[in-house]
């Protein structure tokens, strides 16, 4: 008897600790199905987030929430969503060096 409750709590640990955390940001798959290669005017963009490689996701994501509150996955291979991209990340590396400098 003693055998038996051993031999289950060592398979619940063995399966809880290879399984993921529960969480609602964690994922398992790619964020974009589809992609926009459309220029989109700048007055229209509300925001810009960037998903790295990695893990479940083997290409880099560009979403971009829209002033009517839609979401669109920005094609990253696109000429001007490289230069948005890389807009973007310097305006981040500018506000970072000023606040340490400040």
């Amino acid at each position: 008897m003693k055998l038996c409750i051993l031999i289950v709590l060592g398979t619940l640990v063995v399966l809880t600790d290879g399984m993921p955390p529960i969480s609602r940001d964690l994922n398992t798959h790619c964020r974009c199905l589809q992609v926009e290669s459309r220029i989109i005017p700048p007055e229209n963009l509300k925001s810009i987030k960037l998903v790295p490689e990695g893990p479940n996701c083997a290409e880099t994501e560009v979403i971009a929430g829209l002033v009517s509150g839609e979401k669109v996955c920005l094609n990253p291979r696109s000429t001007w969503v490289k230069k948005l991209v890389q807009f973007v990340l310097e305006r981040q590396t500018q506000g970072v060096y000023r606040k340490k400098k400040a």
